[in-house]
């Protein structure tokens, strides 16, 4: 059975031709030269919300991604949450060759241990749990990751 077309469905086709008649190079030359941000994005931010366990669930796959990136630095996790522990990590996959787990120490702030450790540049991802996280300390955050060409990843759990 044929159904009889409609005036638009005959000129989709004439469209679509005369879209695709159009070159692409020059178009695709514009795209790759002109990038939609100068400078790559060092600080992203993680809120979850709900059961302990559930937000690790949610979390056990980004970080396992993290640890088995193939830059040679290291995954740097600062004062994480108590329930990530060394056991959470094995069975969640991780690679613990690649991961340091540092807790601030006297009265240095955790803001301040990560600033550091994304300043020295020897850890590709600094995961941080600051919260709250105000912009002041955001932008030292981005500063720091700038210098140490890292990224930072704030996790709030709530």
């Amino acid at each position: 059975m044929q159904f009889p077309q409609t005036p638009q469905q005959a000129q989709l086709p004439l469209l679509f031709e005369a879209f695709m008649a159009q070159p692409l190079a020059p178009i695709l030359k514009e795209v790759v030269e002109s990038p939609w941000s100068a400078e790559p994005e060092v600080f992203s931010e993680l809120s979850l919300r709900g059961a302990a366990g559930n937000c690790l669930n949610l979390l056990a796959p980004i970080l396992r991604e993290l640890s088995q990136d193939q830059d040679a630095r290291w995954l740097t996790l600062i004062a994480p949450p108590a329930s990530l522990t060394q056991t959470w990590l094995r069975d969640a996959g991780l690679n613990r060759e690649r991961i340091l787990l540092l807790q601030p120490r006297g009265t240095q702030s955790a803001q301040q241990l990560t600033c550091e450790a994304l300043r020295l540049g020897r850890s590709h991802t600094v995961v941080s749990w600051l919260n709250p996280l105000n912009a002041n300390s955001r932008q030292q955050l981005i500063s720091a990751a700038r210098i140490g060409d890292a990224q930072s990843l704030n996790i709030r759990l709530g």
